[in-house]
């Protein structure tokens, strides 16, 4: 199935029950993209939020806008199964610059160089603080695949324009994906880096909470070095009688 943006999100006007309704064709579409099927209702309940993001990622296509992450990647934060996040991560929104935003924050595709600088410094904070070796490149797939889930709080952005996105709604679709975590007992813990990831503290309520200043080169001498979150989070974990994450990646 070759999706696009517009398959992912439903438009104003589109019935939302029965086989040709925008809930049957965009649950299909997001299983297509790999989203887990206990996903499926916490989207279907900001139905209203989709629908004026379908309109207004439409209308931005249609004018010649390149938005990123491709269609088939927007939403693979959510492939990733509630029951199975153990921490979460909070990104701002997706890197501007074509083929480098994949979908989960702070990553990057394999071949990337050089690297965001965020990243870099995420990096240089995972070594100091745990003192794993790295390998050179930005995929944290691996991380997912342990129950790290990856989240930005903009899941699209216009090629070139970081931020273009940030006031287009996606903050109602990833509040209901955090509060839906929130709502759980033990994990996760959350990562929060910034003040735009911060604001999700209230959702979370009763979870282990590890905040600093972002790792933007803009902000990352202000409170980010020197944070430990990754052991932190493993300290949280073991605490909750949970696995620590091996947040080690492969070559």
């Amino acid at each position: 199935m070759s999706l696009t943006h517009s398959d992912l999100l439903p438009r104003s006007g589109e019935p939302a029950d029965g086989p040709d309704g925008w809930l049957a064709r965009c649950s299909a579409a997001w299983l297509a993209a790999g989203v887990h099927p206990e996903w499926v209702p916490v989207l279907a309940s900001v139905g209203p939020a989709l629908m004026r993001l379908g309109d207004t990622l439409a209308s931005r296509g249609s004018a010649g806008e390149l938005i990123l992450p491709p269609a088939p990647r927007v939403l693979r934060a959510l492939s990733l199964a509630p029951g199975r996040v153990r921490v979460l991560i909070v990104g701002q929104d997706p890197y501007p610059t074509p083929g480098h935003a994949v979908g989960l924050s702070f990553a990057a595709e394999r071949h990337v160089r050089p690297l965001p600088r965020s990243l870099v410094n995420i990096r240089t904070e995972l070594h100091d603080d745990t003192g794993v070796a790295l390998p050179g490149h930005g995929d944290l797939s691996a991380w997912q695949e342990r129950g790290v889930m990856l989240l930005n709080r903009s899941l699209t952005v216009a090629a070139g324009e970081a931020g273009a996105h940030a006031k287009l709604g996606w903050a109602a679709v990833t509040d209901a994906v955090v509060r839906h975590l929130g709502g759980r007992e033990g994990a996760p813990v959350a990562i929060l880096w910034g003040r735009h990831a911060q604001a999700l503290e209230p959702l979370l309520a009763g979870h282990p909470i590890i905040a600093s200043a972002h790792p933007s080169p803009l902000s990352a001498r202000r409170g980010f070095f020197g944070s430990r979150p990754f052991s932190r989070a493993n300290a949280a974990l073991e605490a909750l009688g949970l696995e620590p994450v091996d947040w080690s990646l492969p070559g």
